[in-house]
């Protein structure tokens, strides 16, 4: 069996990871290739079925974070900035103290945290990598982002060792949505970038408009577009009982200009006072880091009675609270530019089967996908979401459940296992390409 190194972090043992390894390591084995995981710390020790290598990781905040709790004694387990703008009565959504707060917190990671606040991990992974490497058959080097310092350590270990190399990019590097710095650091991120990029045999990232953007600064290189999607073993089979309550539930994080949830509460708002909803069936849930401006929301719209936030859960809660759900909302990314802009969050909805309220105005990926499998509603404004809720409350109080309508099969092409196939066949093609090289020399 063919041996790979898979480079990165792993969410959820690691916050700041992607979902995309643990479960392309789960079935690459399927397809005759044998995953090595090389990553730092992990939080627990899950069971990928392969070998995890952890190194350790410099944490490049420590000197700040002795900082910050001496000096607005913030705790160490919850999030720094959002405890300093409560101590600092900063939390409502486009207030001027809240912007200036946010300013000043990412000029400060634009600064300290270049190219990212994992760098402290490569040093160190480096020196496994090539330990890997030397002493193991490995036919071809994976690096999978965020965080962008899996790239950085795989560009040293693939001119080192002269082997094959994969970069997948979840989210882009200097092209990625809602790129938060100046200029000046996208200009430096953009060079560095190409710089690392250049060295890779294949780019892969989630959807074709991505690809496309991503082709418009790496001329001539290939990239693919590979999904997420969901793992078989999760879809919501036998159904599970649903709540007894008109439910709907909101899982991740969220971001006061570009994915919150106020076209929602504006059209709840609407539905109650015209008397269409009864405010004593409706619970709406918000699972994920807590956000003091979303507190402040859902009371300007009068519905702190039912709408309630309950903090991150453990990725088995938060499986549980979408498959119990009448209703998944998921928030599209408000950027017009941002088309290709498609987490894997939408494909774990899809696995529970359950009906899913698309809330974004810009018509993109996600909607293609609801379209395509006939999953869910794209309601792009306020009134488009109220007439939707509206349906969907109505066969509520008919049935006391809404019905998810499509069969298994129509999602079936976004399992997991069937989209491992496709890297199976970039990582076939390059180590053949590769191996016809080494024959050619030798002769």
């Amino acid at each position: 069996m063919k041996k790979a190194l898979v480079i990165g972090y792993m969410w959820p043992y690691h916050p700041k990871g992607g979902g995309r390894i643990p479960k392309l390591v789960r079935y690459l084995p399927e397809f005759g290739w044998q995953p090595v995981v090389l990553t730092a710390p992990l939080s627990e020790k899950p069971d990928l079925g392969c070998e995890i290598i952890e190194t350790p990781c410099r944490d490049v905040l420590s000197f700040y974070k002795s900082l910050y709790k001496s000096l607005f004694r913030v705790k160490s387990k919850e999030g720094i900035r959002n405890q300093i703008s409560q101590r600092f009565g900063v939390a409502a959504k486009g207030s001027a103290k809240k912007k200036f707060m946010d300013f000043i917190f990412t000029r400060f990671d634009e600064i300290v945290g270049y190219p990212d606040f994992e760098r402290g991990w490569k040093p160190f992974a480096i020196k496994a990598g090539s330990e890997l490497l030397e002493n193991k058959n490995i036919e071809l080097i994976m690096s999978v982002s965020p965080p962008v310092t899996s790239h950085l350590i795989a560009r040293e270990l693939k001119l080192r060792h002269k082997i094959p190399w994969v970069a997948d990019l979840c989210h882009l590097w200097s092209q990625n949505n809602g790129y938060p710095y100046s200029p000046l650091r996208k200009l430096i991120d953009r060079r560095l970038e190409l710089k690392t990029l250049s060295s890779a045999d294949a780019l892969v990232t989630v959807c074709e408009p991505l690809t496309v953007k991503l082709g418009t600064l790496h001329k001539g290189k290939p990239i693919y577009s590979i999904t997420h999607g969901f793992d078989p073993s999760d879809l919501n089979i036998p159904p599970a009982k649903l709540s007894e309550k008109f439910t709907i539930t909101y899982t991740g994080s969220l971001h006061p200009a570009l994915r919150e949830p106020s076209r929602l509460f504006k059209a709840l708002q609407n539905l109650i006072t015209k008397r269409v909803m009864n405010p004593d069936d409706i619970e709406v849930r918000f699972y994920g880091p807590k956000e003091n401006w979303l507190d402040i929301e859902i009371e300007k719209y009068g519905l702190s009675g039912f709408v309630k936030q309950y903090g991150g859960v453990p990725l088995e809660v938060s499986l549980e609270k979408q498959r119990e759900s009448q209703v998944l909302l998921f928030l599209m990314w408000q950027d017009s530019q941002e088309a290709g802009v498609i987490t894997s969050k939408i494909f774990e909805y899809l696995a529970t089967m359950r009906p899913i309220l698309a809330v974004g105005e810009h018509n993109d990926v996600v909607n293609e996908l609801l379209t395509e499998t006939g999953a869910g509603i794209w309601a792009p404004l306020a009134e488009d979401v109220e007439r939707a809720l509206e349906r969907m409350y109505q066969e509520y109080k008919l049935k006391k459940e809404i019905v998810w309508h499509k069969e298994v099969s129509v999602i079936n092409k976004y399992s997991r296992r069937e989209l491992v196939r496709k890297f199976f066949q970039i990582f076939e093609s390059l180590t053949q390409q590769d191996s016809k090289i080494v024959t050619a020399s030798s002769d």
